[in-house]
């Protein structure tokens, strides 16, 4: 084997935190290499989160166009030019990618755009994408190849070569039925999205509800927003087989509760999960060991079974949301520096970016009752909102946890406008150990804002 090219720091994939930790060591003049395969940044700036959401928000104004006489606006016909929709995003991609290439040359870490493979402890061979490999190895080295969609295993699927995400938001035309497997956060989403471009909507889930992992309430209260908006949802419903091709006509053959079915559409979407990105990179070489479930096996300090190897994001299994494997980035920085943090609880927020959105953090009515742990549990209507009321907005509520037998705030969820931004003031509070009371009888919440609410809602939480 040819002499390794040596680094100090050497990190395969360019994600959320492998990114980070280049630009870190970089700047702290640490001899630092990436190798990402394709995607500058990872997925997030270039096919997931941010992409996402910014078709998320054009099929927004589409759907505010076509409801403007509501708001004594007249538009008249309303169409959706998609090729449009994709060069906005890809307009906004472009320049993210130029910003993340302006991070590399600033902070002096070596992007190397090719397909890595371990091929021995702390060594990763190269394949460019411009041709020829390169042989790297690291004194330590990071872990951040992410996950990727899930194809179910189901006959005929993957010969109708369906969608994902990645294709899903890279369309040039409006698909006329949009059959979705799943139904998840993204694929919710999308569901919405395609919808207020268009689309017909079909969506099929075989556990019991959307969102299997929330409360009953919020998964009803999502699912009645899409009803409303003429998406169809299938629950308890198993697909069996899919004929065609997508893009062009496809069946799906489905048991529902009152029997079988066959949906035909135009085009199928997989949101049925992810699975992690560490197959076929030379792990076992590398002395690095998986879970059950094909994750990389870490500690709680995202150290692996390989000394001076970590792994970050979804790829060692944390939550599979882009600011978690921002956090991890963090940890590791900070025990390299020698800090003793953890991934142990961790006080983990999410956002679904449907309209209304749902945001969560801390513990949900279910984990409370599994865990035993005694909760006072509170729910405002979102209709009883003044901003909410002003933006005709109403759909939804805010739920929150109080401890029964103390003032702390243990979990909160809104579905409803702006949800996000009024859960990270409920996070803000819980990491400070806040009693709820400081809410209710301190804070000034101005008016009027969705936050307003927060006071409303804890002035009903009981003695």
């Amino acid at each position: 084997m040819a002499e390794a090219e040596h680094f100090d720091i050497l990190i395969l994939g360019s994600g959320g935190g492998g990114k980070l930790m280049a630009w870190h060591m970089g700047r702290s003049g640490q001899r630092t290499a990436v190798v990402e395969r394709r995607y500058i940044g990872g997925s997030c700036p270039n096919i997931a989160c941010l992409p996402s959401k910014n078709e998320v928000w054009s099929a927004k104004v589409a759907h505010l166009a076509r409801h403007g006489a509501q708001y004594g606006t007249r538009t008249g016909n309303v169409s959706v030019d998609m090729v449009a929709v994709r060069q906005r995003k890809r307009a906004m991609v472009d320049e993210l990618i130029a910003i993340h290439l302006h991070n590399y040359k600033a902070s002096g870490a070596e992007l190397i755009m090719g397909n890595g493979r371990f091929v021995g402890p702390k060594t990763i061979e190269v394949r460019l994408n411009d041709g020829g490999t390169r042989l790297l190895s690291g004194d330590k080295v990071m872990i951040n190849t992410g996950s990727r969609a899930a194809i179910p295993d189901i006959p005929g699927v993957e010969a109708a070569k369906p969608l994902t995400h990645i294709e899903a938001l890279e369309l040039d035309h409006l698909p006329a039925h949009l059959i979705m497997l799943g139904g998840g956060y993204v694929g919710l989403e999308l569901a919405q999205m395609y919808r207020r471009f268009g689309s017909r909507v079909t969506i099929i889930e075989q556990g019991p509800r959307l969102m299997g992992r929330e409360d009953a309430d919020v998964a009803e209260a999502v699912k009645a927003v899409l009803v409303e908006e003429g998406i169809e949802v299938l629950e308890s419903t198993e697909v069996v087989d899919v004929q065609g091709r997508s893009g062009e006509r496809v069946t799906a053959t489905a048991v529902t509760p009152s029997g079988e079915r066959r949906i035909e559409g135009s085009d199928i979407l997989l949101a049925a999960g992810r699975v992690a990105n560490t197959t076929g990179i030379g792990l076992d070489d590398a002395g690095v060991e998986l879970d059950a479930r094909g994750y990389i096996r870490v500690n709680d300090r995202l150290e692996t079974s390989a000394p001076n190897v970590w792994a970050l994001g979804d790829c060692a299994g944390s939550p599979q949301f882009t600011h978690v494997t921002e956090d991890d980035f963090r940890i590791v920085r900070d025990n390299l520096a020698g800090g003793h943090r953890s991934t142990r609880g961790r006080l983990v927020p999410y956002c679904m970016f449907t309209d209304p959105q749902l945001a969560h953090v801390g513990l949900s009515e279910a984990e409370a009752e599994r865990d035993g742990i005694a909760v006072r549990v509170e729910k405002l209507p979102m209709k009883t909102v003044f901003r909410a009321m002003t933006n005709a907005e109403t759909s939804g509520f805010m739920k929150v946890l109080v401890g029964a037998t103390d003032d702390r705030i243990l979990g909160f969820t809104m579905v409803g406008a702006d949800a996000g931004e009024v859960m990270a003031v409920v996070q803000m509070a819980m990491l400070a150990e806040m009693p709820f009371t400081k809410i209710r009888d301190v804070a000034i919440l101005a008016h009027p804002t969705m936050a307003e609410g927060l006071g409303f809602l804890f002035a009903q939480v009981s003695a």
